[in-house]
């Protein structure tokens, strides 16, 4: 039996529309549709990144955010960021927080799959060893935030456009240790 994972297309005005095969929508032509972004932080103030797999569609091998992923149509928004932590990279979330509702961009790969997107952004703690899966991620780091910033700031071709577009806005400390 073959598994299909719908994503809610969207309206310029952010409206759901209907609803596509992921499959299908990532393509030189990609429709606005719903997603998000999560940066993930461990108990020593380290943020997650990941270097997406070489099998994916978009930006293969490119170095990202902690994970990403779509809701489908219907389901809580908390609930989509927790399933995929879980699925992506084995790891349980806490003090989830959204951080950026308003997050929206349009970029295009070097093989001209395009990205377009209403991405809201989160950040989270885990105290969970990273278990990612090989379809998803090729591998992990946790690093300095101030040197993952100086990093993208330096070699912005090296790392997701999400990532450079959202690295900049964030509060580059754990959300437990907000104040």
């Amino acid at each position: 039996m073959s598994f299909s994972e719908l994503v809610v297309l969207l309206s310029d005005d952010g409206s759901a529309v209907g609803t596509a095969d992921k499959a299908t929508v990532h393509t030189t032509d990609t429709p606005l549709h719903l997603a998000f972004s999560c940066h993930v932080f461990d108990e020593r103030g380290r943020i997650l990144v990941t270097r997406r797999s070489l099998g994916k569609v978009a930006w293969p091998g490119v170095w990202t955010n902690s994970f990403c992923g779509h809701p489908g149509p219907e389901e809580p928004m908390v609930d989509a960021v927790a399933r995929r932590a879980e699925r992506e990279l084995g790891i349980t979330l806490s003090s989830l927080e959204l951080v950026l509702p308003e997050f929206r961009y349009r970029a295009t790969d070097a093989s001209g799959i395009v990205e377009n997107e209403i991405c809201p952004v989160f950040t989270a703690t885990t105290l969970d060893a990273v278990a990612g899966r090989q379809d998803e991620v090729a591998e992990w780091h946790w690093a300095d935030p101030i040197e993952l910033r100086e990093s993208v700031r330096r070699t912005p071709w090296a790392f997701s456009p999400w990532l450079t577009l959202q690295l900049p806005q964030l509060s580059l400390s754990p959300a437990t240790q907000r104040s």
